[in-house]
């Protein structure tokens, strides 16, 4: 079955992000998952064929992963933003994780904000190590390279400049700090409450470990 690329209405009229630059970037995103569903057909067509030996064959090989991790990357991405944005609840168990794990939640805040600072295109996420359940902010370099092996991405945030230089020229800060604003914490929320993280299997490996 092909992919559909999805609509993201709750995103009109966005706050800190004109009308013209989410319809790019959202022109962006469903050219991934055109190049998805094209690459996916030609893959197992050429297999078909007997020619999974061939250069052509792996070259679209490594494509398909940048390709389908742009669809991928930018759903959550735009899912965990809003138009009306909902604060971080203090009692949810991602707050009490993040405490738990950065100490405070503005320490948490400034590690995922200089990320996405950092030179370089990419993304910023903030990841759940589904063993451990232990909390990570993460810099994906481009999109396919860098996220941590069995990871939740539970917050995303896209800093290619695609993502804000219309709106912001060169001023990463300041589009960072929009998104900030932005976020649908329910959104992120939910990701960690169903993230596959459990408490009961990560003691017993770490028992397993011990012994």
């Amino acid at each position: 079955m092909p992919y559909h690329a999805r609509t993201f209405d709750h995103l009109k009229g966005l706050r800190g992000f004109s009308d013209r630059l989410m319809k790019s970037h959202l022109g962006l995103y469903q050219g991934y998952v055109k190049n998805t569903n094209h690459l996916a057909a030609v893959l197992l067509n050429k297999v078909k064929l007997g020619k999974a030996n061939t250069i052509e064959y792996a070259e679209m090989k490594r494509r398909f992963g940048w390709e389908f991790n742009g669809m991928r990357l930018h759903e959550l991405y735009f899912e965990n933003l809003s138009a009306r944005p909902v604060p971080q609840r203090k009692a949810s168990p991602l707050y009490e994780k993040i405490r738990q794990d950065f100490g405070q939640s503005g320490t948490w805040e400034r590690g995922f904000v200089g990320v996405g600072g950092m030179r370089g295109i990419g993304w910023a996420v903030l990841t759940c190590d589904p063993l451990s359940g232990r909390l990570f902010n993460v810099w994906l370099d481009e999109h396919d390279a860098g996220f941590p092996v069995g990871a939740t991405p539970l917050l995303v945030m896209d800093v290619f400049e695609h993502a804000y230089i219309q709106d912001y020229g060169m001023d990463r800060p300041a589009y960072v700090q929009a998104f900030m604003k932005a976020i649908d914490w329910r959104v992120v929320e939910r990701r960690f409450e169903s993230s596959t993280f459990r408490p009961g299997l990560a003691m017993a490996v770490n028992k397993r470990r011990a012994g």
